[in-house]
């Protein structure tokens, strides 16, 4: 599909990991180019440090799901270790725009985000929703009438799911874990290892 812009509108390549008894959901915004994954599945660019971020809180390696000499990123590892402690994955923008040839999310105009309800009635025990950047904290803001979370903390949210239902939860906002964003790994971690301290995952 072509926008007025004529750029081309691009839906988000990968469904929801959503694994049983999900307990938390981390939500960034769109991927990279796929010429630049170094797998099929979220955070796939091998220079985001989202998952050094995951190996160094639950085995002390910021290297454990990376293959240096291929280039690769360990897609079952890192599933497993998702089940293991009842983290899903999803995304705040279901269908986007890039304004530029890049990935950078200040480039990224949002055509569509997320249907909310529909996910949060796919994980029943979450409470806790966990954007990683200030674009997917305010996509999820602007979803619930909220306002965005400064860095490392939450707001309380209410989405409603149906006319009988409505789930309360936590919205937190997380560093960005692109390398364009000016904080060390070691920093993003411990902000991120303090939430699911917070939330019970650890």
């Amino acid at each position: 599909m072509i926008s007025k812009l004529n750029k081309k509108i691009e839906r988000h390549p990968f469904e929801p990991f959503l694994p049983e008894g999900c307990k938390i959901v981390l939500c960034g915004t769109f991927p990279p180019k796929q010429d630049k994954w170094a797998m099929d599945f979220f955070y796939p660019n091998f220079y985001n440090d989202m998952w050094r971020i995951f190996g160094m809180i639950f085995y002390n390696d910021r290297e454990k799901f990376f293959n240096k000499e291929k280039k690769r990123i360990d897609k079952e590892g890192i599933q497993d270790m998702l089940r293991l402690h009842h983290i899903g994955i999803g995304e705040t923008v279901k269908e986007a725009i890039r304004t530029q040839d890049n990935a950078y999310d200040k480039y990224l105009e949002v055509v569509k985000p997320v249907n909310l309800p529909e996910l949060l009635k796919k994980i029943p025990e979450c409470y806790d929703v966990v954007t990683t950047g200030e674009k997917a904290a305010s996509v999820i803001a602007s979803l619930t009438t909220t306002t965005v979370p400064k860095v490392g903390e939450f707001v309380n949210c209410e989405c409603r799911l149906d006319e009988d239902t409505v789930r309360k939860f936590r919205h937190w906002r997380m560093p960005s874990t692109s390398r364009a964003y000016p904080m060390k790994t070691e920093i993003k971690a411990e902000y991120y290892k303090r939430m699911m301290q917070t939330v019970g995952i650890i």
